[in-house]
């Protein structure tokens, strides 16, 4: 609605007390079916806006998942740096003793020591690669990780089968609650063919020059416009045209999302293959450390093979924890291409 004011008079001009004063309200007055459509265009508007902050949350899950499973990555391999240090230490001191008791030579000293700088080296840049993304990680959630929250954290369960949870993923509701937001607004560009129509009703207050008594008009009136012509066949083009683009959106959508959910299903298999042959490894390799350290011991065998051994038993070591983890991570892959946000 709105209100009109105007004040006529002739003080500027002849000055003989002419005056004219008009207050009226004009109100718009609804197309056809335009009041429905408008309403419907409302309700598809909150719909959208909803389903946009539930996909921007979505989103937001995505790269905390992928920080947190990479903080867990080089936690294990921090982890796993300083279980190797310790056993360099160890066989370099047993080598010092037998080198003091003449049981081996220098060069052996060298190549213990050798291996144990080399742990201390890997162990540093492990470090420094857990800074790096503990930072990442507080960037995103704005909490400072400790070690108590990585050995706390527990693997996600594993989903719900596809059939339920593909129909509310919050993607593909989305980009639904933005095909019918476009859909509506097109239906109601579609009958707004010209403005609105628009009522008015004025008072009128006057008098014609000084000592006439002023007189009390109404006026009732109506303005009918015409048709909006080529405006509004570009604002109905425009519209469909969006209509129609979101609508090929949804259809990719639904085609990505399904491959990422296969994808990530097979991913999850596949890890866990893994982990069972890499736990497989790390159990034979313990148990051919212990065999050939204890020959060792003995004088049965030489360093560089019980050099070799200890590199193999920890690099198996590494590889069955980072196992357990890429499963982990595989399982929160497939959680996100479901749309569940962490629990």
């Amino acid at each position: 609605m709105a209100l009109e004011l105007s004040d006529k008079t002739d003080r500027l001009s002849r000055n003989e007390g002419a005056r004219e004063l008009e207050v009226g309200v004009v109100a718009p007055i609804w197309l056809p079916d335009e009041r429905n459509r408008t309403a419907a265009l409302a309700d598809a508007e909150g719909a959208a806006l909803e389903s946009r902050s539930r996909a921007a949350q979505l989103r937001i899950a995505a790269a905390v998942r992928e920080a947190w499973w990479q903080w867990q990555r080089t936690r294990i391999e921090a982890a796993t740096a300083g279980g190797q240090l310790d056993n360099s230490r160890h066989l370099a001191a047993d080598v010092a003793r037998r080198v003091r008791a003449g049981e081996l030579a220098r060069a052996d000293q060298h190549q213990a020591d050798g291996a144990m700088a080399a742990a201390q080296a890997g162990l540093a840049q492990a470090e420094a690669n857990l800074a790096a993304a503990r930072q990442q990680l507080r960037a995103l959630t704005g909490n400072s990780m400790t070690e108590n929250d990585a050995v706390n954290a527990d693997a996600e369960p594993e989903p719900a089968p596809v059939s339920i949870q593909a129909e509310t993923h919050a993607t593909l509701q989305e980009l639904k609650d933005r095909a019918v937001l476009a859909d509506r607004m097109a239906a109601l560009i579609s009958i707004q063919t010209r403005a609105h129509p628009e009522v008015m009703l004025a008072a009128t207050r006057e008098r014609g020059a000084f000592g006439e008594p002023f007189r009390q008009t109404i006026t009732l009136g109506v303005r009918i416009p015409f048709g909006d012509g080529p405006r509004h066949d570009a604002r109905i083009a425009t519209a469909r045209a969006e209509a129609t683009e979101a609508q090929a959106q949804l259809a990719l959508a639904q085609q990505r999302l399904s491959a990422e959910r296969e994808a990530a299903q097979a991913r999850v298999d596949a890890a866990r293959t893994q982990l069972i042959a890499a736990e497989r490894r790390a159990q034979l390799a313990r148990e051919t450390r212990g065999f050939f350290d204890k020959s060792f011991r003995l004088g049965e065998t030489d360093l560089p093979t019980r050099l070799r051994i200890e590199a193999e038993a920890a690099e198996a070591e590494r590889q069955a924890a980072r196992a357990r983890i890429e499963l982990a991570a595989a399982i929160s892959a497939w959680r996100q291409a479901l749309g569940l946000i962490p629990e």
